[in-house]
């Protein structure tokens, strides 16, 4: 991985490390938030896209989305790419599931990790499986965190 990352992950519609509106929410009409990258190093053949809670009560956290194949060019994401795999979230389904944490239970952090990378990623594993086999093949990586709470 790079020292000097370049990579960069924005969204139109969340703010850095402020709150996730409720319509990108479980609890509203849990919208697909757009996001885009800048910075895409060279190398990078495609980007895999992760958004995962780690304050959700769950040993390791909740997955709320996995997307593969994503091409490796700057702007937004074209998640509509013919390359593009949806992967299971924590529920073991295939798509987005918005925060939805317990009401209560505090302010949870949503990390949008964006990776580039140097190999395609086959098939479409989970977020575990794809930090453990393909970690060696990240060029680069970014995030993007919000909050949400209920």
């Amino acid at each position: 991985m790079a020292l000097f990352a370049d990579l960069v992950v924005s969204s139109p519609d969340l703010a850095p490390l402020a709150a996730i509106p409720e319509e990108y929410s479980g609890y509203g009409a849990n919208r697909v938030p757009a996001l885009a990258v800048s910075g895409v190093p060279e190398g990078a053949v495609e980007l895999a896209l992760v958004c995962h809670d780690p304050d959700a009560p769950l040993p390791q956290g909740f997955t709320h989305w996995t997307v593969y194949g994503i091409p490796a060019v700057g702007g937004t994401l074209d998640l509509d790419a013919e390359s593009v795999r949806i992967g299971p979230n924590g529920l073991g389904e295939p798509g987005w599931t918005g925060p939805m944490p317990p009401e209560g239970h505090g302010i949870h952090h949503y990390y949008f990790w964006v990776y580039a990378l140097s190999a395609p990623v086959a098939g479409t594993p989970t977020r575990e499986e794809f930090l453990a086999g393909y970690g060696d093949r990240v060029i680069e990586q970014a995030r993007l965190v919000g909050t949400f709470q209920k």
